[in-house]
């Protein structure tokens, strides 16, 4: 005898029924199975726990008419769930069934047919869902995909591991990077300054979970040459596994939107509100001074508050100059210092200084000042070139505006800052600009007692 090309089905065995119903008792998706004539042989226990028939309720049953559909429309839906073994894929249905007390419910369902190891279709299964369970993953995937594709905020999915597992248009471009290169990279070679901040709040958060409120955090971009400091809105949300008995954090959901114009435009208005509030402050303790000298540097104790660490007071001395002195000789100012900060931080004070003129070598910022009658900044000082300018130890930026007043010059003002401060910028000048001239106006009282 020929040996037969088509090989006949194999039974299940004992092992194979037990995997099958375990697959069936575990899925989450409703399943029932009808063979060739309509009749159930599968229902598992997702479909007993929506509908509330037990399997043994349902298998064996001719069809789903009068239990688990109406009458009138068991008809039309056996047709129609029968009709795909004549069809081609899978199905995609709506329909309502019954529940075992007698209540509606609407369910989408996807149906294929079973076919014998020959081809032919010996059934049909139907898994389906509460169509309001499918339109919540429905929403949930389409919130998903709006937020990488349309989002204002940078979002950017970090694995366990603290790397980008996902990252979507908006969060590339703040990083200045393709979507694809920051995948799977460390975030210590994405960002330079903020990096051991942004990790401890990942970590925080796939410990502890998600924080209540966003926060602000302050960044460098590694690579970046100008090293420019941008201001982040964070927010994080832990992602955890649907799957596992016990919440699995899978990773963490960044949200960050650049919010450095904001709370720069924030903190001027703030240091602007506070330095004119000193100003106004020494004014009023200024108007109570009867020596002129007093209310000068009661003007720069006022100033110094959150401004600068050392402040120092030069007049502008009359040179006496000899008839064989150059033009050049006799032009040169004369700085004598009146006033300034002690050895450490502290309240301006007068200095005994006899006339005797400050050592200021050719070039200093404060003859500049002088020179120029305008401000002069000094920034990214080593400690060696403070020394040559005769600032205290550890300046390392300096600032210098001319005192005037009723168009000539009375001296020069210096703020100095340690580290751990910015430089001077331009607000910072008009700043000391506006001091000096109240500090001038005072001192031209005490020039002409």
């Amino acid at each position: 005898m020929q040996p037969s090309d088509a090989q006949p089905a194999q039974p299940l065995t004992g092992v194979d029924e037990r995997l099958l119903a375990a697959l069936l008792a575990s899925m989450d998706a409703a399943l029932c199975a009808f063979d060739a004539d309509g009749v159930v042989t599968h229902w598992n226990a997702e479909a007993a726990r929506v509908l509330g028939w037990t399997p043994d309720d349902a298998i064996g049953r001719p069809g789903l008419a009068g239990w688990a559909v109406r009458s009138a429309d068991a008809e039309d839906l056996m047709g129609r769930l029968l009709g795909v073994m004549t069809g081609q894929g899978r199905q995609v249905h709506e329909f309502p069934l019954l529940t075992k007390d007698g209540h509606r419910v609407l369910v989408r369902a996807q149906t294929a047919a079973v076919h014998a190891p020959d081809g032919r279709p010996v059934g049909v299964y139907c898994a389906f869902s509460e169509v309001h369970a499918q339109i919540d993953l429905e929403r949930s995937i389409a919130l998903s995909d709006a937020l990488f594709q349309e989002a204002s905020w940078g979002v950017v999915l970090i694995d366990a591991d603290l790397r980008p597992a996902v990252v979507n248009d908006h969060a590339a471009r703040l990083l200045r990077t393709g979507r694809e290169s920051l995948l799977g990279r460390p975030l210590g070679e994405l960002l330079d300054q903020g990096v051991d901040e942004l990790e401890n709040a990942l970590h925080h958060v796939l410990s502890e979970g998600t924080p209540p409120a966003p926060l602000d955090l302050w960044v460098t971009l590694r690579g970046d040459a100008e090293r420019r400091r941008r201001c982040w809105r964070v927010g994080f949300v832990r992602l955890g596994s649907p799957l596992g008995e016990e919440p699995v954090p899978l990773g963490v959901g960044w949200l960050f939107q650049d919010v450095t114009d904001d709370r720069k435009a924030s903190g001027e208005a703030s240091r602007l509100r506070f330095r004119t509030t000193q100003l106004r402050r020494a004014a009023v303790a200024a108007a109570e001074c009867e020596d002129p000298m007093e209310a000068a540097t009661g003007y720069l104790d006022y100033a110094l508050a959150g401004f600068a660490d050392h402040v120092l007071l030069d007049l502008l001395a009359p040179r006496d100059t000899a008839p064989d002195d150059d033009a050049e000789t006799a032009a040169a100012p004369r700085l004598v210092r009146a006033a300034g900060t002690p050895g450490g931080p502290g309240p301006c004070l007068p200095v005994a200084s006899a006339g005797i003129p400050a050592r200021y070598e050719d070039g200093h910022p404060a003859l500049q000042a002088v020179s120029r009658t305008g401000p002069v900044r000094a920034a990214d000082l080593s400690p060696r070139r403070a020394g040559e300018l005769r600032w205290p130890d550890g300046t390392v930026a300096g600032l210098c505006a001319v005192l005037r007043n009723r168009g000539r010059t009375v001296g020069v003002l210096t703020f100095l800052r340690g580290a751990g401060r910015p430089a001077f910028d331009r607000e910072d000048a008009a700043y000391a600009q506006d001091v000096a001239a109240r500090v001038a106006s005072a001192l031209d009282l005490r020039a002409g007692e």
